[in-house]
């Protein structure tokens, strides 16, 4: 389970302090499908960031599975993320020198995974999400829709419990983001928790459970994807 305890975040930018997150309560439960809507600026970032141990609240406490994540120390938590949580990017953050076969690898090599089960996980995960005849080819040469699959498949190299979204449909034509998201749908069947940040409301939909960001504030809750997006 992940967990804030009136967690929030502020950033002093130039003589002023900015509230990116007010405080906010909130748990979100092992094996739920989350989508996250709201303006540019709302906060839905900095959320996504504090969840995944990757920015420490201002105030408040963010919990994993009862460990306060930013009492941990710098090693601890990057550990933590490495194995328990699977970050998908609009950008990718492809390795453009690498093949998309060892981008997959990465996080199971940071992790100290035998390198005959790095192989045969990444080559599992390729072939999972229709990249078995690219896996030799580096990010530049495939489509933008291949990349985000091969981000798709990194994501999930360590079975991560968590997996944290941001906007990984944004930069897809319809085909591709249908593509992905049935990827995501597949992968909640299978046990993940994801968290989905995203301005599309089909995507959204597609969540069992809906909140709404506005100015750092969560001021919707809804299993109704039409009424957080209204």
């Amino acid at each position: 389970m992940l967990r804030l305890e009136m967690a929030a975040k502020t950033f002093n930018r130039r003589d002023s302090c900015v509230a990116a997150l007010q405080p906010t309560t909130l748990e979100i439960a092992d094996g739920e499908y989350v989508a996250v809507a709201g303006p540019s600026g709302s906060g839905k970032t900095t959320l996504l960031s504090l969840l995944g141990a990757m920015l420490a609240p201002t105030s408040g406490k963010v919990f994993l599975n009862g460990q306060s994540l930013y009492e941990l120390s710098v090693k601890e938590r990057a550990e933590l993320r490495g194995r328990k949580i699977g970050f998908v990017f609009q950008t990718f953050n492809l390795v453009p020198y690498l093949s998309v076969f060892e981008n997959v690898q990465v996080p199971m090599y940071l992790v100290g995974l035998d390198t005959k089960e790095q192989r045969q996980r990444a080559r599992r995960l390729l072939e999972k999400v229709g990249l078995a005849d690219r896996m030799n080819h580096k990010p530049g040469e495939l489509s933008v829709g291949q990349q985000q699959r091969a981000a798709l498949a990194r994501t999930l190299a360590n079975d991560p419990e968590f997996i944290l979204a941001d906007e990984p449909t944004g930069n897809l034509d319809p085909s591709m983001r249908e593509m992905v998201l049935k990827t995501l749908d597949e992968f909640h069947a299978e046990g993940h928790t994801i968290i989905l940040v995203t301005h599309d409301s089909a995507a959204a939909a597609r969540a069992q459970r809906k909140l709404r960001l506005d100015e750092g504030k969560v001021t919707a809750e809804r299993l109704n994807a039409e009424s957080v997006y209204a």
